[in-house]
């Protein structure tokens, strides 16, 4: 009868339910490669990127316990009126926002290293990239975080959606000299650029996310949607390793992680840039003159050393591992057969956000995440952009095989 009352609680994103047998092997695989990696990046490196390597391990970990999404958020708002995972959004984002309001304006660091949010321009480059990005993500089924997760928890098309990523990141790099012509405002941060001051741009964007808050309330009043399928868990202390993990919870982790990420190495934490990095390293094996490129002779250095000298890359690396550890202790790590229209979908997903991420100066963590928690206007920008983008795919979607929410349906 308990388990009966969970299931009607709309509230919830979790329920008890039987589990899957945990795989040991996959876990001990996991456990190990991860082990040998943390020796590799700090016998190579410093200590400061075996950290952020472990950073990157427990964002892992959350993304896949609580399967945070970003695209499916925005899928399930634009199809349907879903506002559950745009209100754990507003949770994370706020608590970020303070945390980095304090961290930015006393320069708080662990290591010494100056903390530097992510604030850009916004322009005609911000605006294309991000509303590219929106089609991609609903195309690949994944966000940039999305598709790294998933990757490691084992969903097969996942690897064509970063396959793809990285193949648009280097075309964007290739291009954004022709971008960086296009017309722009400067950077404009909601703290400094204003004069409000870090306190006052707190107050504001607190403000804001009250405001798109209670419109999501209203929103679920008058659509009454279809609610989210909760994730099978368990109880005691056995739902830390191997059940689902509720949606705020998980809200809230990835906040002080990303915080975290501020005062380790100086900024937030961030995705795509790493993908334009493989992707040129690659290429640059065959001849291809990427030095040249403007991209990359604003900061060359990450061309001339190795990707675990890449701060990035080792978080991108821990997150791939700590969801495959997560997914392993679940019993989920079960990769299957790609239908044609998926693969061809995730492909042509991959490629729309990983070009969309380099005109956006970011993707869905380094400019949406981050960004508005660095109160840079360009990260609003991006979500209304992103959202635009997204009810566009609505109508693209079905031609590939893949299938939208529908108010018919009793969860999504």
């Amino acid at each position: 009868m308990q388990q009966e009352a969970v299931h009607q609680d709309n509230r919830r994103t979790t329920v008890v339910a039987p589990l899957d047998p945990v795989q040991k092997p996959f876990v001990w695989i996991g456990v190990i490669v991860s082990i040998i990696l943390l020796i590799a990046i700090t016998a190579a490196t410093t200590m400061t990127q075996g950290v952020l390597f472990l950073i990157g391990i427990a964002l892992g970990l959350v993304l896949l316990h609580a399967r945070f999404g970003f695209t499916s958020a925005f899928r399930r708002l634009a199809s349907v009126g879903n506002v559950q995972g745009l209100q754990a959004h507003m949770l994370m984002l706020a608590v970020a926002t303070t945390l980095f309001a304090i961290i930015l304006s006393t320069g708080f660091s662990f290591t010494g290293t100056t903390p530097q949010g992510y604030v850009s321009p916004v322009g005609i480059s911000v605006i294309f990239g991000s509303f590219l990005f929106g089609i991609g993500m609903q195309l690949g089924s994944g966000c940039a975080s999305g598709t790294l997760y998933t990757v490691g928890g084992g969903k097969s098309s996942m690897i064509l959606t970063l396959l793809g990523f990285i193949a648009g990141s280097v075309l964007g790099a290739y291009h954004i000299g022709f971008w960086r012509e296009t017309p722009s405002l400067p950077a404009i941060s909601l703290a400094e650029s204003t004069g409000f001051g870090y306190f006052g741009g707190w107050v504001l964007q607190m403000l804001i996310f009250l405001g798109i808050y209670g419109a999501t309330v209203k929103i679920a009043k008058k659509k009454n949607p279809p609610k989210m399928a909760p994730l099978k868990t368990t109880t005691g202390f056995k739902k830390l390793w191997r059940g689902a993990w509720p949606l705020l919870v998980a809200a809230v982790l990835l906040a002080l992680l990303n915080a975290l990420t501020l005062t380790v190495r100086g900024n937030p934490w961030g995705i795509t840039s790493a993908f334009a990095l493989w992707g040129s390293k690659f290429i640059q094996m065959f001849g291809v003159d990427v030095a040249s490129w403007t991209y990359w002779a604003d900061n060359p250095a990450p061309l001339n050393q190795s990707v675990l000298a890449d701060s990035t890359s080792v978080m991108n690396f821990g997150i791939i591992l700590g969801a495959f550890i997560a997914a392993s202790f679940q019993g989920n790590f079960k990769p299957g057969k790609i239908k044609p229209g998926i693969a061809t979908a995730s492909i042509f997903g991959g490629i729309a956000m990983g070009y969309g991420a380099r005109l956006a100066f970011g993707c869905n963590i380094g400019a949406y995440f981050g960004g508005i928690a660095s109160f840079s206007l360009h990260g609003w920008v991006w979500m209304i952009m992103a959202l635009l983008g997204t009810y566009l795919a609505l109508f693209i979607r079905p031609m590939f095989g893949l299938k939208n929410p529908s108010p018919k349906d009793s969860i999504c």
